[in-house]
Formats: structure tokens, sequence, C-alpha cells
């Protein structure tokens, strides 16, 4: 089932301290609060263009909403009530961070029809939480989800890739962690090094060193297939260029197609784990007929790998095959 969001960003609001990486006017492109009457305008000009209103939600995205001023957060909630209900939209989806949930905070949302809530974990690491600022613990993330789960919303958790002082393991173990508390959805942001940023200082300074893309690739392809085998569904995987203000951005992982880039990795390694494992150099496979173009990869890049290694695929189309299957149906067919 598809889910789409009316996004209201809320601007580095109600944030209690300043993350190593967070340049948040930088990320959202806004940098004023929108008022209530905003809120409104917005939400009734997406009631007459949206016909699946069911799967719907309104989405306020940017700052930790259940920090921000108390009355402020009401005015928001408010202004969007008589968008929600029967035939209007299915609810409200908010980000906070781990710390900032407590039962009086997810008793208020209730009442005021929020369906989603997404929390910032970026690490389970103690070291890079710390090393980034982020004034929170993994046992808080964890507390959190606890609480959350009590009240049966929808759980999001987001993680970041490449984060100061972490590394491919620390990532692949967040994401161990972020599978044991199961939630519906994640994000996974790889790191962008805004001006303004403690880690555009370090980065400078040469003390921070991103990651390279293809390591990012590497690791976020890993991502990708432990957090679908494990079915929690990945709403977002990396930023989009409308979301960066290009002239605040000094380096990082950023890539206007990088879920892209990690599919046809995906599919790169299970075509060299089939030669390796029918001992063969040609052979003919099907794929998801929706994934052809990921299976090739940018400009024909998986083919011309495997061709460099003296492999030869035939790649046909299947109905049936769903996302990242593969299937050998002939062996040592050469490639036309």
């Amino acid at each position: 089932m598809s889910h789409s969001n009316i996004s209201i960003f809320v601007p580095h609001l109600g944030c209690p301290n300043q993350c190593s990486f967070c340049n948040q006017n930088s990320i959202t492109g806004s940098q004023k609060a929108p008022t209530s009457q905003e809120v409104k305008s917005i939400c009734s000009k997406a009631f007459l263009e949206i016909k699946d209103k069911h799967n719907t939600e309104i989405a306020f995205f940017g700052g930790s909403f259940t920090a921000i001023d108390k009355q402020y957060m009401l005015e928001l909630l408010m202004s969007v009530q008589e968008f929600i209900g029967e035939n209007k939209f299915k609810g409200i989806r908010i980000s906070t961070r781990p710390d900032c949930i407590n039962l009086d905070v997810l008793q208020l949302l209730k009442q005021y029809n929020v369906t989603s809530i997404e929390l910032g974990v970026q690490s389970m690491s103690e070291e890079v939480l710390s090393a980034n600022d982020r004034g929170h613990s993994s046992q808080d993330v964890k507390n959190a989800v606890k609480l959350i789960r009590q009240f049966d919303f929808e759980l999001g958790l987001q993680m970041m890739v490449g984060l100061y002082k972490s590394n491919a393991d620390l990532d692949l173990l967040t994401a161990e962690e972020i599978i044991k508390l199961q939630p519906e959805t994640v994000r996974i942001y790889p790191v962008v090094i805004l001006k303004n940023t403690k880690l555009a200082r370090l980065f400078e300074m040469g003390e921070y060193v991103p990651y390279s893309l293809e390591l990012a690739v590497e690791i976020c392809s890993k991502l990708i297939e432990m957090f679908k085998n494990n079915n929690i569904r990945i709403i977002k995987l990396g930023l989009h260029a409308s979301e960066l203000v290009e002239s605040e951005l000094l380096g990082g992982l950023y890539h206007p197609a990088f879920r892209e880039l990690c599919d046809n990795k995906i599919y790169l390694d299970k075509m060299l784990e089939i030669s390796q494992k029918i001992n063969s150099k040609n052979f003919t496979i099907e794929v998801p007929k929706n994934s052809m173009s990921k299976v090739i990869g940018q400009k024909r890049n998986n083919i011309i790998a495997l061709q460099n290694m003296g492999i030869n695929v035939i790649i046909k189309p299947s109905d049936k095959l769903k996302d990242y299957k593969i299937e050998i149906i002939e062996e040592g067919t050469a490639c036309t």
C-alpha cells in the first residue's frame, strides 16, 4: 500500500541542543515557523488535490515537534483537525527526539489524531551519539519506543550513515538494534556536511573524513536488505535535491540518485553470487519486471562490470518475482 504525506516544516524548534551535523534551516529550506492559518491553507489545497486521502498523513517535520512550545504545538494540531476523519486524511505524522517523549505528551498526541511518530535515533552507539552532541542515549530510544507502543502509534525510526566517530560496523550495529525495536518504517540518511556546523569545522580541520560514495553505497545496500528481510519499510534513503540549499553544502554523501546506486549494488552482488554458486560465467536470469533498469545499472554499469570479469548474463523480465529476487533459468548461455 502506498502512503503519502503533506509535509509542513517547523524548522529547528524545540531542539534542546545543536547536533554536530545540524543546520536545520538548510535541510528544510525554511526558516520561518508556519502560522496555524498557513498550515490550514496548505491542507486546504492538498485536500482538493489528493485523491487517496485515506493513506495520506499531515506531517510536521523539521524540528522536534514534542519539544516546541506547548501552546504553539496545540495550535498546529488544532489547525488540521477539520481535515482528518472519515473520507478525509488518515491522521498526523510527527518527528521528534527520543528524549522528548513521555506519557503526557503521548496522551495529547493521541487526543489530536496523531497516527505516526518518527524518532531521530541516528545511531545506537553511545560513543557516536556523544561525539555528535545528540544529547540522548540509546536507552532513551528504547524507553521512548516502549512508551509509543503503549498507544498504538505507527513507529518510524531514523538513522544516519557515516557520522563522526562511526564506521561500517557501528552503522550496521545501529540497523540491527533498530530491527530489534520492530518499527513499521525507517529513514536512512547518509551524512551531508553543511556549513556552520560542528561537522563542517571538524571536516575543515581534517578531523572528520566522510565515507567515500562507494563505501556509503556498500553499507546502505546492506541496510536495504536487512530492513526488507525484517518487513520494515524504508520510506526514505538519502536527501532529495529539493531539501538541500546547495550553497550550504560542503561535502559528504549526497548523490541525486543514491537509492538507485544502492539498488544497482544489490543486484550486482546477487549476480556475482549466482556466478560463483553455479561455477559458470554464462547464464540467463529472470528478474522483477519493474527492476530491469536497476539490474542493468546506471549507464549499464552492472553489465559492464560483469563483462570486465568475463561474466555474460542474459536478463529477462518476470511479472512473478518481487523486488531483489533473481532466478536462474538457464546455465551456459552466451550473451548476445
